[in-house]
């Protein structure tokens, strides 16, 4: 006997029964998976490069070169005022540690000379003026975020500048925070392991804590930049995609560039003394342009979202 027949069956044309055809087949999942992934890649780079993405990582490039030595004197003065005389060594292992060797080791050692340079007192004109500088890193951060993220500025500008400072006050005293506890650690390190014989093995080394701590350094900076920079608001789950996309991309782009520095490179042929400082510029640019495409790809996978989500089921 035939079944009655159920219009609620047919979808998109084809008869569908509760059955065989009802379930999901894994292959058509995947396919749909990849035309979903085909399309949110798709908008992003798309905007990227329509929106002058390269042109922005450009700017943000020299922005950053131009930003660190203002920061990092503007925090090794204000960490010596504190009483942190030891503070240069550690500030520049956590911004170089992650850095590949070839590119950290020739400009780590003119950024050391320059922040063991004796300085008066805290609050002069210099350090002040260190520190609004290193401030236009963080406004160059906002702008690239604004343009990928898709959305328009209508906060005033002494708000913005305002919030850019307290960005760089709150990033020196976490790296003076960690300058503490560096100096404290192998301390405490030592009385655990005189006490305790088996945690020696679980101990590690301080420069394995470095690279620890200047990664979570990383993660963290890139969070606060994605939620709080930007014009609007956003979820924590809606720029998860995009910082890892940045520390996958970090991690992969600057291993590339490394390997190529070791075995293609004539950097120092061509650019001579002037050789480190390019290859930091365009280290920067290749990081730079990572960051901005993790923004572009948080904005696109929420585009997604609210399209399908206009969709009537």
């Amino acid at each position: 006997m035939l079944s009655k027949f159920n219009p609620s069956h047919i979808r998109g044309g084809v008869t569908i029964n509760d059955g065989f055809y009802g379930m999901r087949r894994p292959g058509v999942e995947i396919l749909r998976g990849v035309a979903v992934l085909k399309r949110i890649l798709g908008d992003a780079l798309g905007h990227f490069i329509n929106d002058d993405g390269w042109s922005m990582a450009s700017n943000l490039a020299i922005t950053a070169l131009m930003a660190l030595f203002p920061f990092l004197i503007f925090a090794t003065a204000l960490a010596s005022f504190l009483g942190a005389h030891a503070f240069a060594d550690t500030a520049v292992h956590i911004v170089f540690d992650t850095w590949p060797e070839q590119i950290a080791e020739p400009i780590s050692r003119q950024v050391q000379r320059v922040l063991t340079v004796q300085r008066g007192d805290f609050l002069t004109y210099g350090v002040l003026a260190a520190a609004f500088f290193a401030s236009n890193g963080i406004e160059a951060l906002r702008v690239a975020l604004n343009r990928a993220y898709r959305v328009t500025e209508t906060r005033g500008f002494l708000y913005r500048r305002l919030q850019s400072l307290v960005f760089v006050l709150i990033a020196t005293l976490g790296f003076f925070a960690i300058s503490v506890f560096l100096v404290a650690a192998p301390i405490a390190v030592h009385i655990a392991a005189r006490r305790l014989d088996w945690i020696e093995p679980y101990l590690g080394t301080i420069t394995l804590w470095r690279f620890v701590i200047a990664s979570i350094v990383i993660v963290l900076g890139l969070i606060a930049v994605h939620f709080w920079l930007p014009a609007g608001r956003r979820r924590f789950v809606d720029i998860v995609p995009g910082i890892l996309f940045t520390l996958i991309g970090w991690v992969a782009g600057s291993s590339i560039f490394a390997a190529y520095l070791e075995r293609f490179s004539s950097y120092v042929v061509t650019y001579a003394g002037l050789a480190s400082i390019m290859i930091a510029i365009v280290f920067l640019y290749i990081v730079s342009a990572i960051f901005i495409m993790g923004g572009e790809l948080n904005a696109a996978i929420r585009r997604y979202l609210d399209a399908r989500a206009r969709v009537p089921d």
